[in-house]
């Protein structure tokens, strides 16, 4: 900073002279001087800008000095820190060396004790491998008696379907029947005869009173009219069975009665001559099967004459063939 302030005069001082002289030296040299001292404007500029910048590189010189100071005194630190730690890993290396020796003692003290469990255990993998091929096998035997179930599960889950098809059917039938049956006979008291419907089939139930009298196995003439309605209604049912079944009560025949020897004959005589009736007035005789119960299949107890005469009564049941029906059934 001192050489640069020193030229600095020296160049100011030059350039007084050259001042004092321009009054008195010919022009010529004039310019050659304000030529020097121009030269010597853009030099001083020149170091000035340099003395800037050297001091700015001083400057950052003395923050990177101080920075290094600063870096020595950490790295100082720094290195007996890693001292001990140098120390203290030196101790756990040697630990750890202690361990492994331990460890690879025990390891070869396994290895030597491991052939007879590893031996073992192959066994038991080789037998568990064998039960696995096993149970795939049984599996695949499963599922295919599954997929045979299922096909035949489905076949059972149609022939069901249309089974309730035909029982649906068939019920309907059955009340077509019993409705058909009634409107025939409205014409007749309701204790001379009765129509229900039970388990499937149509039951027409005549009293004595309407069709025999006492211990007789001639049907009365309005007896005859409810036969005949009856098998009117009954012509075109050609898928109708019909079973006419005699019943009487427990008192005996009375001995002596022409062609009976007990109940059996009075109910059986009773069930034919209303068979006869009905296919005389146009119904099927192939359809027709006539029954004697006698007095086993009472409607209630013959402790009275009133009980009494409702078990002496005939009783035809109409039954809708079940063709179909056998038909589905015996698919199973």
């Amino acid at each position: 900073m001192i050489n640069l302030f020193s030229s600095h005069k020296t160049y100011f001082f030059i350039l007084l002279i050259s001042f004092f002289a321009s009054c008195v030296v010919p022009k010529k040299k004039f310019e050659e001087m304000s030529a020097r001292k121009a030269k010597l404007d853009l030099d001083i500029a020149a170091c000035e800008k340099a003395m800037k910048q050297v001091q700015s590189e001083r400057k950052s010189l003395q923050e990177q000095l101080e920075r290094m100071t600063n870096n020595s005194r950490q790295l100082m630190k720094d290195s007996a820190q890693t001292g001990l730690a140098l120390r203290k890993t030196q101790k756990l290396y040697k630990e750890l060396n202690n361990t492994y020796d331990k460890l690879l003692k025990s390891h070869e003290s396994l290895l030597a004790n491991s052939a007879s469990e590893t031996s073992r255990l192959s066994g038991d993998l080789a037998r568990r491998e064998a039960e696995l091929k096993n149970l795939e096998a049984s599996l695949k035997t499963s599922k295919t008696q599954v997929d045979k179930l299922n096909i035949d599960l489905k076949s059972r889950e149609e022939r069901l379907n249309e089974l309730e098809r035909v029982l649906a059917e068939k019920d309907k039938a059955v009340n077509a029947l019993k409705s058909k049956v009634s409107n025939a006979l409205l014409g007749f008291k309701a204790g001379d005869l009765s129509v229900n419907v039970k388990n499937g089939k149509v039951y027409v139930s005549l009293s004595e009173q309407l069709l025999f009298k006492s211990g007789s196995t001639k049907v009365d003439p309005k007896g005859q009219e409810a036969l005949q309605k009856l098998a009117a209604a009954l012509k075109d049912q050609q898928d109708v069975n019909v079973l006419v079944e005699g019943h009487t009560d427990d008192v005996p025949v009375a001995k002596g009665t022409v062609g009976m020897k007990d109940n059996w004959d009075l109910s059986v005589l009773r069930a034919t001559e209303i068979t006869r009736i009905l296919t005389e007035s146009g119904l099927n005789s192939e359809r027709i099967t006539p029954s004697g119960r006698s007095k086993f299949v009472p409607v209630a107890q013959n402790t009275s004459s009133e009980t009494r005469q409702l078990n002496r009564r005939t009783e035809i049941i109409l039954t809708p063939k079940l063709d179909e029906l056998f038909q589905i059934l015996e698919k199973n």
